[in-house]
């Protein structure tokens, strides 16, 4: 965990707590080849009124390899222990909406045409719905797409 935020060191490999380690970069030293990359949680939260959330998926950025992307696990059984009535095809609609975004194309609609950055932060903006994206941390990464993976598997599943 870092410095008592209680959120894990993504990418550095200082995890304290026994989470899972990313791999060394190729050649050996711990920080060649590493770029620093953000990230974001999305959170599900059925019931504001509760203040109770659930983590549902990760958005992962690196300006420098000009990538983005949305990875997303919803575990039905404990979003309806949460709220019994919550709108799973709602929230289901969300999440792939996310994924979207991040994957550009047809799909993410308007944000299709913006850079990789822009539709990053249009995903992490605060907002008053179901999905909502947590705070913003850092980490360093040679490989994003296994930094999404490996945050996915370690905060959300």
């Amino acid at each position: 965990m870092s410095g008592g935020t209680g959120t894990p060191d993504a990418g550095t490999g200082a995890g304290a707590s026994g989470e899972a380690e990313p791999r060394p970069c190729p050649g050996g030293d711990a920080r060649a080849g590493r770029e620093v990359f953000e990230y974001a949680l999305l959170r599900v939260v059925p019931r504001v009124e509760r203040g109770e959330t659930m983590n549902a998926g990760v958005v992962v950025y690196c300006r420098a390899r000009s990538f983005v992307v949305a990875r997303t696990h919803l575990d039905e059984a404990r979003l309806l222990a949460l709220d019994p009535r919550a709108d799973l095809d709602g929230v289901r609609g969300a999440l792939d909406a996310a994924e979207a975004v991040c994957a550009g194309g047809v799909a993410a609609g308007q944000a299709a045409a913006e850079p990789p950055g822009s539709r990053f932060r249009r995903l992490v903006a605060p907002r008053s719905t179901v999905v909502q994206p947590g705070p913003v941390h850092t980490g360093l990464t040679c490989d994003p797409e296994a930094e999404a993976e490996r945050l996915l598997e370690l905060l959300v599943r």
